[in-house]
């Protein structure tokens, strides 16, 4: 996992539709092989790039309740 500030390229943002208007939540895109993640609240504090084994890990921690209560 690395962290990057924003790259001023045009990309395909998308977050839960669970999350309707809210704000507080995460986006992600992809962009080549990595898959990015920001916080949709302060869109200005940069992204994460996940290479694609760390993004299922993380999904697979979330879905399997490992992250919870942290």
């Amino acid at each position: 996992m690395e962290y990057r500030s924003n790259l001023g390229v045009t990309l395909s943002w998308r977050k839960s539709s669970a999350s309707s208007s809210a704000d507080d939540c995460v986006e992600v895109a992809a962009s080549g092989r990595s898959v990015l993640v920001r916080d949709s609240h302060d869109r200005s504090a940069g992204v994460l790039a996940l290479a694609p084994g760390q993004w299922h890990a993380l999904v697979n921690a979330i879905q399997n309740g490992n992250l919870d209560g942290r």
